[in-house]
């Protein structure tokens, strides 16, 4: 009892330091790198301070290929350590690449979903914590983790998912006659999904939630809010997420897909079709056209063309891509780069064109 009261009253004191952070939130750009770990997922948060965090690792193999860019990415954006490592779910292509990458740059605190594992992922899971020894925390929903004057939410880690609704969120029309899903595998219901505001800009990234937690946020009250830059689930490859409920009640303006070539966005799976509901809109099976189609949606940026499905229909402009090559491990590996400022404007770049896209933050 003793020792339940004392976290309690540790978690109360730490959202009450990162809510008067936020408050104060220092002036300047935060910048976020998605960092092409070819359909696995690595995603770099740094704040106005150079306070960082990092979600999630990428894959292990292929010579430490992953481990090596998120180094890069961090060489490029000044860092001589990670602060905050927060890993969603002990899949390979999430947790992969931390052991190489812990031997490359210090790394901080860890925080994850707890010790709930199958098998198949328990040697993953116990070379994490071998990693993270006592710079471990456990999240719950609700939780914040502070870093460089930012709050970063947690909207759900193992379940249930949170409570109170955030960025304006609340009841949810689009919840009437939705189709539902039975659960996917048992990580893809346990992650970790967060989201971080930044004055009126808000992000949100929920990893490989599937359809039935992405429910839980949805419906009967939309608990996530409006976003306005969204990581699109499971890599684009939205066979078992991207419910309509969810996508049109956040309505993120800008989407970004962190596939592979091979992997996510352009796998399709028909017998989704027979998801539709009687008095409910039609769903449209391919991811892309899903995602575009999305009300608000302005664009929808792409770590990789789609080798699967690789019709211009079925993916973005290519300025918005930032990689054309099949799988190769020598291939340039280009990210896609968002710079935020406390004016209510974002910038997408694509790392190989040098392109870029200037939003203003939809309130």
């Amino acid at each position: 009892m003793k020792r339940a009261f004392a976290i309690a009253l540790g978690v109360l004191a730490l959202t009450a330091s990162s809510a008067t952070l936020g408050q104060n939130a220092p002036a300047g750009n935060l910048q976020i790198h998605w960092i092409d770990v070819e359909g696995g997922a690595s995603t770099l948060c740094v704040a106005p301070t150079g306070e960082s965090l990092l979600f999630d690792t990428g894959n292990p193999g292929n010579g430490d290929r992953d481990a090596k860019r998120i180094y890069a990415a961090a060489q490029k954006a000044g860092l001589r350590q990670i602060d905050h490592v927060v890993i969603s779910h002990w899949h390979g292509d999430h947790v992969g690449g931390l052991a190489a990458l812990s031997k490359m740059i210090p790394l901080g605190k860890f925080y994850d979903h707890g010790d709930g594992v199958e098998q198949a992922d328990r040697e993953r899971l116990e070379g994490y914590k071998s990693i993270a020894g006592n710079k471990r925390t456990i999240l719950k929903a609700g939780d914040t983790i502070s870093f460089g004057g930012l709050n970063m939410r947690v909207l759900v880690s193992e379940g249930p998912v949170i409570s109170t609704p955030i960025n304006g969120g609340g009841p949810n029309p689009l919840c009437t006659n939705a189709a539902r899903q039975e659960p996917a595998g048992a990580e893809n219901i346990r992650m970790v999904g967060l989201s971080l505001t930044y004055g009126d800009f808000k992000f949100a990234s929920l990893g490989d939630l599937d359809w039935s937690r992405e429910m839980e946020l949805a419906c009967p009250v939309n608990k996530l809010g409006t976003v306005n830059l969204y990581t699109i689930n499971r890599h684009g490859g939205l066979d078992n997420s991207g419910a309509p409920a969810l996508l049109g009640a956040i309505k993120p303006q800008v989407i970004v897909v962190n596939n592979g070539p091979r992997k996510g966005l352009g796998a399709r799976d028909d017998r989704m079709r027979t998801i539709n509901t009687p008095g409910a809109a039609p769903y449209e099976p391919n991811s892309y056209l899903r995602m575009k189609g999305t009300p608000g949606v302005e664009d929808v940026w792409q770590g990789h063309l789609s080798m699967i499905d690789s019709n211009p229909a079925h993916n973005t402009p290519r300025n918005m891509i930032a990689n054309l090559e099949d799988n190769t491990v020598d291939h340039p590996g280009n990210a896609i780069d968002a710079t935020v400022t406390r004016d209510g404007k974002f910038t997408i770049t694509n790392a190989r064109t040098g392109f870029s896209k200037t939003y203003t933050v939809r309130k």
